[in-house]
Order: structure tokens, then sequence, then C-alpha cells
């Protein structure tokens, strides 16, 4: 079995889907592994790094494509569309793993239905603890949530930690984290390392333990007030009432804080609105709002997705792909999670094995055989034909 690591389309993404001591291990598995030229070189892998593991330099950039039987990738494959085909290279029952945001992609799940492909999409592995060593967004979620605080450490007017000069005391940073999650954990952890004062808010009270153990204050409305806690320990959408009473919770805060740090997700949806511009305009001069829900739209209402702005005396970050900013452990991390993941696929031969029997296997699985095999993504990609 031939398994291709393609070079990555974007322009701006420096991650590659395997390092070289992956590679090794399924070399090990008599995998054939191919390797586009210079497809790690952005990560800090060169392709001697690579031929020195057993794997096979490709330079013809379609060829990587069409004799793949597998195909590992960071972020999802291009559509003519976006001025290279990459779904139309694959050849019949060719298998692809990446990160395909297929509930928002629909016209990429239709091609890979359409041309026969098997896909798998990594985000979204079942919350389990067996697919933990597999859980890509945790991973690249830990590396946003550090970044994150640099960024907004780097443009603050103020500096993160107390500190005693020679003109004074200078009292420490205030830092508010909207969102527990794994960006917004490691947020809180890295604000509290620089030595800020750190919140942190979370519709959900099960992550107050957590948010106390790396030494930040859990804030929260009367209990029941906001709690928006879903399968899988996800957040869920709050009702119209919830919502009002989150947003004059939140203003109170915001208005007294330096820097926030916004990361609420719900999957598959936009972002909620957690900031509105009257609250900007309630915050000290010269704070600092680092908005990593930009993507999909943002928690604040004045974010443009991959800008730097200033509103009403407060920089507003709107950050895209800040993992692909620190690309060496980001792919150390990702090929680690996707050999976890490849360990469900290919036996101890080297030869791949789809067991759709296994809860992850099946969870994962786009397409297959012509169809979109996910049940959710089934119902998205057939309500929205026209996207």
């Amino acid at each position: 079995m031939i398994v291709s690591v393609p070079k990555e389309s974007s322009s701006n993404e420096r991650r590659v889907a395997l390092t070289p001591d992956v590679v090794k291990r399924l070399v090990a598995q008599s995998v054939e592994v191919h390797v586009e030229h210079d497809a790690g070189i952005g990560a800090g892998h060169a392709d001697a790094a690579y031929e020195a593991v057993g794997a096979k330099i490709v330079t013809d950039r379609d060829a990587v494509w069409r004799h793949a039987d597998m195909v590992l990738r960071v972020q999802r494959p291009m559509l003519a569309s976006e001025g290279r085909d990459e779904v139309a290279l694959l050849k019949e029952g060719a298998v692809v793993i990446g990160m395909l945001q297929p509930l928002t992609n629909h016209a990429l799940v239709r091609a890979l239905a359409n041309g026969k492909a098997t896909s798998f999409s990594l985000e979204l592995l079942p919350r389990i603890s067996r697919a933990q060593s597999m859980d890509v967004l945790s991973s690249m979620s830990t590396i946003a949530g550090y970044r994150a605080v640099l960024l907004a450490a780097s443009l603050n007017a103020r500096f993160f930690p107390m500190l005693v000069t020679a003109a004074g005391t200078i009292a420490p940073a205030k830092v508010l984290v909207i969102g527990a999650g794994v960006a917004g954990l490691q947020a809180i952890a890295t604000a509290k390392r620089l030595g800020a004062v750190v919140q942190a808010f979370d519709v959900r009270p099960a992550v107050k333990e957590q948010i106390e153990s790396l030494g930040a204050k859990f804030i929260s409305p009367e209990a029941g007030a906001v709690e928006g806690e879903g399968a899988g320990g996800y957040a869920k959408e709050l009702s119209e009432d919830q919502h009002k009473r989150e947003l004059e919770f939140l203003h109170e805060h915001i208005k007294k804080v330096d820097v926030v740090i916004t990361t609420a997700l719900i999957p598959g949806k936009p972002a909620p609105t957690l900031i509105t511009e009257q609250m900007v305009k309630d915050m000290p001069p010269a704070s600092i709002i680092v908005d990593l829900a930009a993507e999909a739209g943002g928690n604040c209402e004045l974010t443009k997705a991959g800008e730097t702005l200033e509103k009403h005396g407060v920089t507003i970050i709107g950050p895209l792909n800040l993992p692909a900013g620190m690309p060496v452990h980001a792919s150390q991390m990702y090929a680690k999670n996707m050999h976890a993941f490849l360990g469900l696929l290919i036996d101890k031969e080297g030869k791949l094995q789809l067991n759709f029997e296994d809860e992850i296997v099946k969870g994962t699985c786009v397409t297959h055989e012509g169809n979109v095999a996910h049940e959710r993504v089934r119902q998205v990609v057939e309500g929205g034909k026209g996207s």
C-alpha cells in the first residue's frame, strides 16, 4: 500500500501530516510512503530526513496524489474552484484523511463521494477515552490557546506580570478567558505563567475545577442561569433568555479587564456572539481582544477574520490557523495523532483494513463507496445543496 503525504496547498500552511519519526514506523510495517518534495520543509523536515527513514520523495505534485492508496493531509484537499482540483487526481477507492471540515465544506464532501473516495475527517473523532491519542483538535487547540496569549502580550500596552521598578510597582494585567475548552485552558495557563491575574468564564459548570486548578478565578452568574453543556462535554446553544443574561454578566466583567481571549465554539454552527460593540466601547482604552473563534464568525461582533483592527480604542485580533505559526511542534503533535488513528486502518502487514464496526472508524468516516457515510454530514450536505 502506498501512503502519500502531499505538500499542503494553502500558502500559509507550514505543517505536514507526517514527520520522519512516524514515517519510520510505517515503513517498518511494510507501508510504502511517498512524500512530496519539500512537503516537510516548513516544519523543519528536509527531504533527506524522510529519505533516511525509507520514504520516497516525489517531485511530481500530481503523481503524489494519483499513485496513492491513502493520502494524508493536514488541511482539506482543494477543488477546481480554488485553482487546483486535488480530489480529481485521486484514484477510485483511495482513502483521504485530514481535517476536512465536512460540516461546512459541502462541495468537497460531494466531490469526494462522486469520486468514490473513502474519506475520514479527524475533527469528527468521538469524545471517548480510546480516541484521546488521536485527538488533533485538542492538540491544535493547545497551540492556539498558547499563541493567543503571546499575541495579546506582544500587542498589549501593559506588562502582564506585576513588576517592582525604579518607577514604582506596576500592577499585573487582568485577563479574561471566555470558554474553557482545551484552547481556553491553555490560554489560562499561559497567561498565569506570564504573571497576569486571570479570570475565566464558561457555560459548563463542570470546568470550574479545571480553571481553578490552573490558578484562575472561575466567574459565573447565579446557578443555572446560563448553563449550556451538551453531548460529549461540548457547549450547546443557549436559549434567548440565557444568552441575554450571559451577555449582561460578561459586560460587567469585560469593563474591568485589559485582555479578553475568546474561544467559544459550537460544533458545526456559527460562533456565538459574546462581545457586542457596546461592550467593546466600555472596555478600558488600549485593551486587547483575541478572538479564536474568528474563522467561525467570531465571538466579538466587530471581529474580522484574519485581521487586526482597532475600534473604540481596543485592538481586536481575529487570527486564523495559529497552529501553522508553530509548525515544528504542531506537525509533531499532528503526526502522532495521525499515527494513532492509522493504527485502526492499517494492519501489521501494512494492508488497509476498514472495520466500520469500530466506533472511531465509523464516527470519522465522511464518504465511502460513492456515498456520504456520516449521518450528520449527510443531513447538512443534503440540506445545503447549493453551497
